[in-house]
C-alpha cells in the first residue's frame, strides 16, 4: 500500500525535473493520483511513464501556457501550446466557472494540448460554485464506425458534474472500455474480455498488448459511435484542433516526439441562473429520488481531488518500480 501523499510528492518532482512549474506539476500530480484512489488505474500513475518519455522526447512542452485565441463574453478559445492536458483543463474549468457565474453559461475550449487523464476530476471547480459542467475530450483514433474497419474517434469521454448535495458525477467513454484499462492490462502481460477489442476484419482480441494496436468497439453499437460523433465535434470541430485520426499515439514510442495536439472543451452553467435557487432544489430531489428508489448516485464515494491527505493506493509492482526508476534517474529522493 502506497501513501498517497507520498504519490503526489514524488509525481510533482518528477514532472518539475522534467522542467514543468512546480504549481502546474503540482495540479498534475494530484490529478493523477486522485484516479488510483477513485479505482480507476488506468488514468493514475500508470500513466506518468509516459508523460514523462513524452516530455524527456519533446512530446510535451513542459513550458506551456494557456494563450486566449479568440474570445467572446461567455466563450473562450486557447491554444495550450502543447502542455500537459491535466493543468490546463483545471485552469480552464476554474475560468469557466469566473465567466458562468457573470454570464449564466460558459464554453471553455483548449486545442493543441496533450491527454489529461480523467475528465471527472475537471468536474470539481464547478461543483464547488454549485454548477453544472460537461466535459468532453479526444485522443488517437481508436473507435471505428459501426460495419466499418478503419478507426476514426478516439474513445471520446465525456463527464458531467451535477451539484445536488451529493455531487453527481458522470465519467465515461464511448467505446466499450476505456483504452487506459486495456493500457493497463498490457502493462501486467494480461488478456482482456472478448468485446473490448477487435481487429481489422471485426475478429475479437484478447490478449491486451495486440488489443492496443486494434480497435474498440463502440458502446452500445451504432449509439456509441454516434455519442463520439457528438464529442468530436465538441472538441475537435469548435477549436479548429487535430481530429482524432491525425492524433499521435501516447502507447507507440514512436510518437514520443510528437505533441498530440488534443483538444478539450468545458461547458459550466450556474444551476441557479435560470430559476433562482429552486434550482439545485430540483437537483437535490432528483438526487434523492435516485437513493429513496433504492439505488446509488453516480460519484457519490469519489474523494476531492484537494482533499488527499492519508489514503492509500496499490500499484502493480511494474509500475512502483517504473517510477523509482525515474526518481533515482533525476536524483530525487522520494520513492514508492
Amino acid at each position: 500500500m502506497i501513501e498517497a501523499k507520498r504519490a503526489v510528492e514524488l509525481a510533482t518532482a518528477l514532472l518539475t525535473a522534467s522542467g514543468v512549474d512546480e504549481r502546474k506539476a503540482l495540479v498534475t500530480a494530484r490529478s493523477i493520483v486522485i484516479s488510483d484512489l477513485w479505482g480507476n488505474a488506468s488514468h493514475g500513475l500508470m500513466r506518468l511513464g509516459f508523460y514523462l518519455k513524452r516530455l524527456a522526447a519533446g512530446g510535451i512542452n513542459p513550458h506551456a501556457e494557456l494563450t486566449e485565441r479568440s474570445s467572446r463574453p461567455a466563450v473562450v478559445i486557447f491554444n495550450g501550446e502543447n502542455g500537459l492536458g491535466h493543468w490546463q483543463l483545471w485552469q480552464a474549468a476554474e475560468r469557466g466557472v469566473k465567466i458562468a457565474k457573470s454570464e449564466g453559461i460558459s464554453l471553455i475550449s483548449i486545442a493543441n494540448s496533450n491527454h489529461c487523464g480523467a475528465l471527472g476530476v475537471y468536474l470539481y471547480p464547478a461543483l464547488d460554485a454549485k454548477a453544472i459542467s460537461l466535459i468532453f475530450s479526444n485522443g488517437p483514433a481508436v473507435m471505428p464506425a459501426v460495419g466499418g474497419n478503419t478507426p476514426l474517434l478516439s474513445t471520446s469521454p465525456i463527464a458531467a458534474g451535477i451539484p445536488s448535495n451529493h455531487p453527481m458525477i458522470i465519467d465515461l467513454a464511448t467505446s466499450a472500455v476505456a483504452r487506459g484499462k486495456i493500457a493497463a492490462k498490457a502493462k501486467e502481460g494480461g488478456r482482456i474480455p472478448e468485446g473490448w477489442a477487435v481487429d481489422r476484419e471485426g475478429n475479437a482480441i484478447t490478449d491486451a498488448k495486440e488489443a492496443l494496436n486494434g480497435m474498440l468497439a463502440p458502446l452500445g453499437g451504432a449509439k456509441g459511435f454516434a455519442l463520439g460523433l457528438v464529442v468530436e465535434s465538441m472538441v475537435a470541430g469548435l477549436t479548429s484542433g487535430a481530429l482524432s485520426t491525425e492524433i499521435p499515439d501516447m502507447f507507440n514510442e514512436k510518437d514520443d516526439a510528437k505533441g498530440q495536439m488534443i483538444s478539450h472543451t468545458i461547458i459550466t452553467i450556474d444551476a441557479d441562473a435560470l430559476s433562482g435557487e429552486t434550482g439545485r432544489d430540483r437537483l437535490n430531489k432528483l438526487a434523492l429520488s435516485v437513493t429513496e428508489s433504492g439505488g446509488r448516485t453516480p460519484g457519490k464515494s469519489r474523494l476531492h481531488p484537494l482533499r488527499i491527505k492519508d489514503e492509500g493506493i496499490n500499484l502493480a509492482t511494474p509500475i512502483v518500480e517504473e517510477l523509482n526508476g525515474w526518481a533515482e534517474r533525476f536524483k530525487i529522493p522520494t520513492r514508492l
